[in-house]
């Protein structure tokens, strides 16, 4: 069972900063991390490969430095790691990254043949979740998203069962394969490394691609050209002052709620005599 996993390097948002002068993220005030959700993506496709055989393979685009999350990829259990790296790729949105991925993916497929696509809910630096089922709908396979678990795979017949997180509860959805997986980070815990894989990946080294080395890509829908998305404006929200605890059952925090909103005049704004 070949599992290719889309991970990407991200700033730690526990600790990045917003630039006050161009109200942008400031990437170099935080490390470069593996994103977490591609960590759990990862994991699963370990698990999966040590009970059905097979391989696992990492897929990433961004700067040289994006090898370092590739890595860690190899120390969680990862067989190898590919790395998409152009300056044509520079200011990609979420459509130009879908494709530029896809179009590696394509090459991989012709290489070695994939059944399982797996990528992280979303990445914590954009959170837009959309580059998976980007890729899916490119490739023209079903994308599953928000899986906590899965529950089958049946390789004979090319079919596998999972349960997927929706708002009231779970669902569970059959699928054909090859598709593509968004996990959460209930599907697993991700494991300490053994001693084995940490050396492995302190020696590996991902395997680079530029824009040269991919097949019939269509230059106009990569990096800033192919990205029809445009940031007007970025700020960051105002601090709160603080928050309050209300004690007591829900129809005592309800009414206190309310009557610290009465107290509190300057949420309501008055336009003409009326509260509004």
């Amino acid at each position: 069972m070949n599992i290719l996993v889309c991970i990407k390097q991200v700033p730690d948002t526990k600790i990045i900063k917003i630039n006050p002068k161009t109200n942008t993220l400031d990437r170099s005030s935080a490390p470069a991390i593996l994103n977490p959700y591609d960590a759990h993506a990862v994991q699963e496709a370990v698990r999966l490969k040590e009970v059905h055989g097979g391989k696992v393979t990492v897929l990433s685009m961004g700067p040289p430095q994006a090898k370092v999350a590739i890595k860690k990829c190899v120390e969680i259990g990862a067989d190898e790691g590919y790395l998409i790296s152009d300056r044509r790729f520079a200011g990609a949105d979420t459509l130009a990254t879908s494709y530029a991925l896809y179009k590696a993916i394509q090459k991989l497929m012709d290489e070695q043949g994939i059944d399982l696509v797996l990528c992280g809910k979303h990445a914590i630096d954009g959170d837009t979740g959309q580059v998976g089922p980007g890729i899916a709908r490119r490739m023209e396979i079903p994308p599953l998203t928000n899986v906590i678990k899965v529950e089958e795979v049946d390789l004979k017949e090319k079919r596998m069962k999972v349960r997927r997180k929706i708002e009231d509860g779970y669902e569970l959805i059959q699928s054909e394969l090859p598709c593509l997986l968004t996990v959460e980070k209930e599907i697993n815990d991700v494991a300490y490394s053994p001693l084995p894989n940490m050396i492995k990946a302190a020696r590996y080294n991902p395997i680079v691609w530029t824009v040269d080395d991919l097949d019939d890509v269509d230059i106009k829908q990569l990096g800033l050209k192919g990205s029809p998305t445009i940031v007007g404006k970025m700020w960051p929200p105002e601090k709160s002052a603080g928050a309050e605890m209300i004690d007591g059952d829900v129809k005592k925090q309800a009414k206190a709620l309310v009557e610290h909103m009465l107290e509190k005049r300057e949420l309501f704004e008055v336009k003409g005599g009326e509260k509004v």
